[in-house]
Order: C-alpha cells, then sequence, then structure tokens
C-alpha cells in the first residue's frame, strides 16, 4: 500500500506526466484568386428525331412482299414494300390502247378538217361541213387529253404498289405482313425515325433565358454557346451542338420557353449489311442538357468542397490576419462541381478554410496552413 501511494506523488509531481495545454487547431486554406471557368447551365431535355415518317399505302391491292428487316436503317429510295402489280400493270395497258385509240381518231378528225378547209372556195365546198369538222378535231383533240391524263394516273398507281423510303432513319417493326389487302384506310405500315442529326428540346424559365441571353448579348447571344449532354447513365455524349431554335410563345402552366438544339449522332462501331446500326441518342430519351459557354470567363472562385449551406444560404469560414475565424455569407455564380464561382461577400486575397471545417468555429484562433495533398490531385 505504501509502494502505490508513493508511485502517485512521484507521477503527479513529475512534468513529463503534466498534461500540456492544448493549442489552436491546425486546418487548411485556400486564397480566393481569380479562376477561368467555362459558365454552364443544366437541363432536363428530351432527345427527338428530324424526321418521323409513318409509311401507309396510297393504292388498295394485296400486299406481296416486305423488303426490309425490321430495326434496320434504310436509305431514301429504298424499295420497302412490292404491293401486287398485275391489276395495275393491266389497267396502264388499257389507258395505253385509249391513248393511241384516241390518237387515230384525232388523227382522221384534223384530216377531214384540212379536206373541209379546202374546199371552202369552191362550188362543192359548205361552211357547214368546215364547221362540223372543227368540232369533231376539237372533240377528238380533247378525248385525247382525257386519256392521256388518265394513263398518267394508271401509272402513278403503278407506281405506288413500290412503296418506297421517303427520308434515311432507322424503321420500326411493319404493322402489316404479306398476303394482307392494304389500303390508303388501313393505316401506317411501319415507321421510319430519322438518326443523324438529332434534336434535343428542353424547356428554360423565362427568367433563365433572358439570363442566357443578356450574358451572351456581346458574343453572338445564344448562337454563341455550345450544348453537350449527359447520357441517362450519367456519363457525357461526345459530341457538341447548337441551338438552333426558340420557341416564340411561353408555356402557361410552367412559365417556361422551349428551345431546341441540333446535335451529330454518328455511327458506332462498323455498321454491318442487314444488322440494326447503333448509335448513341435515342428518339425520345431523357437527358442532361449543358449550355456552355464557348470562351472562358474570369471569375473569383474557391473549391467547391470550401462552401457550406444552411436555412440562411451559403458561406464559409474565413481566417482573418489574427487567425480567428469569421462566418462570411456569400454569393455563388455560375459553379461547376468542383469550383464556387464567388459572386460577393469575398475579396481576392482572402484565406478560407478548407480542410478541418469540423475543428472550425467562428471566434476561435486557429493554426492555418497549406491543404495537404489529395489522391489523384486536386
Amino acid at each position: 500500500m505504501r509502494v502505490i501511494l508513493w508511485l502517485a506523488i512521484l507521477l503527479a509531481a513529475s512534468p513529463a506526466f503534466a498534461q500540456a495545454p492544448a493549442g489552436p487547431p491546425a486546418v487548411g486554406v485556400v486564397t480566393v484568386e481569380p479562376a477561368s471557368i467555362t459558365e454552364t447551365s443544366e437541363f432536363v431535355g428530351r432527345v427527338q428525331a428530324v424526321q418521323r415518317v409513318a409509311l401507309t399505302a396510297r393504292v388498295t391491292a394485296f400486299l406481296d412482299q416486305r423488303l426490309f428487316v425490321e430495326g434496320t436503317e434504310v436509305h431514301a429510295g429504298d424499295v420497302l414494300y412490292q404491293l401486287e402489280r398485275a391489276p395495275f400493270e393491266a389497267d396502264v395497258a388499257n389507258k395505253e390502247a385509249a391513248v393511241a385509240d384516241n390518237s387515230a381518231k384525232l388523227a382522221n378528225a384534223t384530216i377531214q378538217l384540212t379536206r373541209a378547209q379546202s374546199l371552202l372556195g369552191t362550188p362543192a365546198g359548205q361552211r357547214s361541213n368546215y364547221d362540223d369538222a372543227v368540232a369533231t378535231q376539237r372533240s377528238q383533240a380533247a378525248q385525247l387529253s382525257g386519256a392521256q391524263a388518265a394513263l398518267r394516273q394508271s401509272r402513278i398507281s403503278l407506281d405506288y404498289t413500290e412503296i418506297r423510303a421517303p427520308i434515311d432513319g432507322e424503321i420500326g417493326r411493319t404493322a402489316i405482313t404479306p398476303g394482307n389487302v392494304v389500303s390508303p384506310g388501313s393505316g401506317p405500315l411501319t415507321m421510319i425515325v430519322s438518326q443523324d442529326p438529332m434534336y434535343v428540346t428542353f424547356p428554360v424559365s423565362v427568367r433563365l433565358l433572358a439570363d442566357l441571353r443578356q450574358r451572351y448579348e456581346g458574343r453572338g447571344g445564344l448562337s454563341a454557346v455550345q450544348v453537350r449532354l449527359k447520357l441517362p447513365d450519367g456519363s457525357p455524349y461526345d459530341q457538341s451542338g447548337k441551338i438552333d431554335y426558340v420557341d416564340p410563345t411561353v408555356s402557361a402552366g410552367t412559365d417556361t420557353i422551349l428551345v431546341r438544339a441540333s446535335i451529330a449522332n454518328p455511327v458506332r462501331g462498323t455498321p454491318e449489311p442487314g444488322r440494326r446500326v447503333e448509335r448513341t441518342l435515342i428518339d425520345g430519351a431523357f437527358v442532361t442538357v449543358l449550355v456552355e459557354g464557348i470562351q472562358p470567363v474570369t471569375a473569383l472562385g474557391i473549391p467547391r468542397a470550401a462552401v457550406m449551406s444552411d436555412l440562411g444560404g451559403n458561406f464559409v469560414f474565413v481566417v482573418g490576419p489574427d487567425n480567428k475565424v469569421d462566418r462570411r455569407a456569400i454569393q455563388l455564380g455560375q459553379s461547376t462541381a468542383t469550383l464556387a464561382v464567388v459572386a460577393g461577400g469575398l475579396k481576392q486575397g482572402e484565406t478560407v478554410i478548407l480542410e478541418g471545417l469540423q475543428r472550425a468555429r467562428p471566434g476561435i484562433e486557429v493554426k492555418p496552413g497549406p491543404v495537404g495533398p489529395t489522391p489523384g490531385g486536386r
């Protein structure tokens, strides 16, 4: 018992075991400096095909053949469906015969008119015969014109037995199979959707659109921005586009204006004949639209991780010349995921805490130091 008491007295009296007073907490700081950033605004958009065509039959006939593979890409002029041709070919032959018959009758009426005209100055000539010959010749000419028009219509109907692609694009599944009768009232046989380029439409609030126009007014307006996309899985799309249309009216329900951009949608990989062509953008898909300025701008910036938020808004912890912490409310501009653009509340050269934020409190003294390295760099 005496030994334990002696050790306790010894430890209490020894300076080596005395608790040292706590110093100011160490924090990592950065300096508010001008930074070059690309101004970006983010919207939710939808991909839309530039052209969409529903193919329908123009004549009534049996569907003989389907000449395409569903889901592949076709080109303008390709024959997609073949309808029964024999009845239309027979009708064309009949109309050609009618044209030939009326041509012969017109030639004979012309001869009779010439003869009646040559007899007008002789005792055998009569004015009434001449007038009848004129009327007959004109009637035969009219009948020939009618027969020729009927022949053209028959040839058009014959051409309609081949249903061709009016545009380039991806073709959908067929709604009617060979062996069935199709007609103009049968509805669409299939759909062709153009693939390259694609439109991307996205609603923009009236206030934000006015802000975008004002921001780029001296740099070419909305044509001075480029449009980039993030795909539904969050990955960036490797093509950029341009805004080519802004709706002239505001949506009454949402107070937004629809904006449209055109963007390329090239083939992925090497296409193989008869197989589906792979492209990134799909008609009707939702994407994230990033409207970016072409030229970077210079603005005060700090790392995004230094910015905190509460009900009062955004704020940072500033270290003053006396190493005391001050809470500072700030206003943010067009920021990125890693860089916060400061529109107000900070001045160039001020020091902001980035590391050790959990140890910082307004009014306390801290020990500021450079920010430590991060994996992969900052």
